[in-house]
């Protein structure tokens, strides 16, 4: 049931209210829904915050499921959704109604103990808007407050809704939508405000965090975390003193042009015990330092935690963990607050383990740098200086003058899964991944393509090889590990690898529980302390998404969406099968579960399926520079796709030059997300590309016939 309708009239109301002078009965409630919340929170019961407290550490004090019985854990229920793209949601559940985000920003609310449907809401994100996103259209999350539940739309909405009918109560604009905002992640609530950042850096957008008036959508405060145009003056923002002060001075050349980057796509939290807000800010635009500053300065605050006063948005501190960032290492990753016990005194401590791969414990009063220690293997720098808090760099890692394979690379040791953090054993719990990436200067001048990834690389032979043997080598030299890692002491206390990077988000328990899934659809459960695999089960699609834990009739239970998508799911072409990916579906467990887990459907790739005719060789190499320049980031490098979006090689209109240039020219698909390229691409361009993906289909062809023998 679509809970749109009628969103106007409510709105107008709303505002009406707001300007008849309303506010302060609205103050006073605000600040009793503000103290409700609190004790929500605190209720080990529901899990109505994205980490499960403002904390954020995604641990559950619930200790009924414990890692002695939960051989007994099977399924109660599950709800299958109706796309297959990206499903990164982590479930709320508030007096027994889970609510869960899907791909494209849609909502469900759906009984606890039954899974039975009580409210949808689509916000019928154009679909055209999937070529703004860097990273698929999946959506992170929701937050409840004062009987409505907050999402952010993909096309830069930030909504609200009635929490017990899906029906709309505001909804306001928060970018420019002419630009190449997104919003996957999930909102937070802090003291009255929903607060909200963006994505888009790697297409050319300039980051800042919102925060608005949760009652009415207005905005009180926004916070850019780069600096604009200089021409412009100052935005009249709660930024305007600090960038002034500190980071105009760390920016040179025309960075403005491309938006500088500096997006706040995933964590913000709130620090009750302090009263402040920490953001993660991401990458620059373009990745590259000498492209994006004329390779001078740090580029404050990309890369950075910012520590900000939540009532105003004002700066506070500031710790920039990749200063001068060159290899997209956001430090958007999340993170937790915790008090631990260095040195021999309590401290009070924020953790992080950003793209770059590296540990930091810092200390949350004034962003001091406590320490700093690689969870996996990294090559870009040995260690970090704690008197500078600056990383000390290999030379060579900023690729001047040669190429430079970076450990880790652009997929990151840790993207947006979420890590966890137990009290009770003290250990930090990531989802890491062992990968690489090439970088290399760009051998013609940088020219910025509006509305495109501008890296500021050069892309050339990014496809994998052919050989399956080479193909093979390739792949054995990226994976993941669950890292069970100790803060203190600055080590791992035990591991568990998978074959491939991109392992699930992490929940851990009071029960001495670690449970995560992965890419192969396997949800397991560890012992906290040790990392013995006491419990698993195949759900028959990959797990990206991270588990959360709740009571309902005193019955614990623990929900999990399931479902393939992201970054490294549509540009890496070394994934489990190129076949189209089943829809995404949210898994319910408890203790004598007796439902069977559902059959999920299998589908078949198809055949490769080259066109008759031949194309020159100029042909081919133009159309797989073209295709390393605007495609592969959604139909994977070597157009071999991972099966979230189609593969280009055995599509039928790859046989027709009209029915391509239909679909790459005249947008024939745009409402399935495949827009029109004319403004890029000729017509010459179009049929090069399709005799690019044509010569990859020949050879997948090829492959197909010898693997048949």
């Amino acid at each position: 049931m679509n809970r749109h309708a009628g969103f106007s009239a409510i709105a107008a109301v709303a505002l009406a209210l707001t300007a008849s002078g309303c506010s302060n009965s609205s103050a006073a409630s605000g600040e009793a829904a503000w103290d409700k919340l609190q004790e929500l929170v605190a209720d080990p019961g529901d899990w109505v915050t994205y980490g499960g407290t403002f904390d954020e550490q995604r641990f559950s004090p619930l200790d009924q499921i414990t890692d002695a019985n939960i051989g007994g854990l099977g399924l109660a229920w599950s709800h299958e959704f109706d796309t297959n793209r990206a499903q990164q949601s982590t479930p709320l559940e508030y007096q027994g109604v889970i609510y869960v985000t899907t791909a494209w920003s849609k909502v469900f609310a759906l009984e606890a103990k039954s899974g039975k449907v009580l409210w949808s809401y689509d916000p019928e994100v154009p679909r055209e808007f999937g070529a703004k996103g860097c990273c698929d259209v999946g959506n992170r999350g929701a937050a409840i407050y004062d009987g409505k539940l907050y999402f952010g739309a993909f096309d830069g909405r930030l909504i609200a809704l009635d929490i017990k009918t899906g029906k709309p109560v505001w909804s306001v604009v928060t970018v420019d939508q002419s630009k190449t905002y997104t919003i996957t992640g999930a909102p937070r609530i802090v003291k009255g405000k929903v607060v909200i950042g963006n994505g888009g850096a790697e297409l050319g957008a300039r980051g800042y965090v919102t925060a608005y008036d949760a009652q009415t959508g207005k905005q009180v405060w926004r916070f850019y975390t780069v600096p604009g145009n200089p021409a412009d003056g100052p935005d009249n923002a709660a930024s305007d003193k600090v960038l002034a002060e500190k980071a105009d001075k760390t920016w040179f050349g025309d960075y403005w042009k491309t938006g500088g980057g500096g997006t706040v796509w995933d964590t913000i939290v709130y620090d009750r015990e302090l009263d402040q807000l920490y953001i993660g800010v991401g990458n620059g635009s373009p990745w590259n330092h000498k492209v994006r500053s004329e390779g001078k300065g740090d580029n404050l605050f990309l890369s950075s935690i910012v520590a900000l006063d939540p009532d105003t948005g004002a700066y506070r501190w500031h710790y920039q963990e990749t200063p001068g960032d060159t290899w997209d290492y956001t430090a958007t990753q999340g993170i937790t607050l915790a008090t631990l016990k260095i040195d021999g005194e309590p401290r009070k401590v924020l953790m992080h383990a950003p793209k770059n791969g590296f540990f930091f414990v810092i200390d949350r009063k004034d962003g001091k740098l406590l320490s700093a220690r690689n969870f996996v293997k990294v090559n870009w720098a040995t260690g970090y200086d704690l008197k500078t808090g600056r990383p000390i760099e290999d030379p060579k890692a900023r690729y001047e003058g040669a190429a430079y394979v970076a450990v880790p690379g652009a997929v990151g040791a840790h993207n947006w899964q979420p890590m966890a953090f137990s009290p009770k054993t003290g250990l930090v719990y990531i989802p890491a991944n062992n990968v690489l990436f090439g970088y290399e200067d760009p051998t013609e001048k940088f020219e910025v393509r509006p509305g495109r990834w501008n890296l500021g690389l050069k892309f050339k032979d990014t496809s994998p090889p052919d050989d399956p043997k080479a193909f093979q080598s390739v792949r054995d030299r990226l994976s993941g590990r669950l890292v069970a890692w100790n803060p203190v002491l600055q080590k791992e206390a035990w591991g568990f690898d998978y074959s491939e990077p991109w392992n699930g988000g992490v929940l851990t328990t009071a029960g001495n529980l670690v449970l995560q899934g992965d890419t192969k659809g396997n949800l397991r459960a560890f012992s906290a302390d040790s990392g013995k695999v006491v419990w698993s089960a195949n759900l028959g699609m990959a797990i990206m998404a991270p588990p959360v834990s709740f009571l309902v009739d005193g019955e614990q239970y623990i929900a999990v969406a399931g479902g393939y998508g992201g970054a490294y799911a549509l540009t890496s072409s070394y994934n489990d099968s190129p076949a189209p990916r089943p829809n995404g579906r949210l898994f319910v467990f408890k203790l004598g579960g007796k439902a069977k887990l559902p059959a999920i459907a299998k589908f078949d790739a198809g055949p490769a399926n080259p066109p008759a005719e031949s194309f020159s060789p100029a042909q081919v190499a133009h159309g797989k520079e073209l295709f390393e320049r605007d495609c592969w980031v959604c139909h994977g490098s070597g157009a071999i796709s991972s099966g979230v979006v189609p593969d280009l090689r055995r599509v039928g209109s790859l046989t027709s030059a009209e029915a391509w240039n239909a679909v790459v020219i005249g947008g024939a698909l745009q409402e399935r997300g495949m827009i029109s390229f004319k403004q890029y691409l000729s017509a010459k361009d179009a049929e090069d590309l399709r005799a690019y993906v044509a010569d990859r289909a020949k050879l997948l062809q090829k492959q197909e016939r010898e693997s048949s023998k």
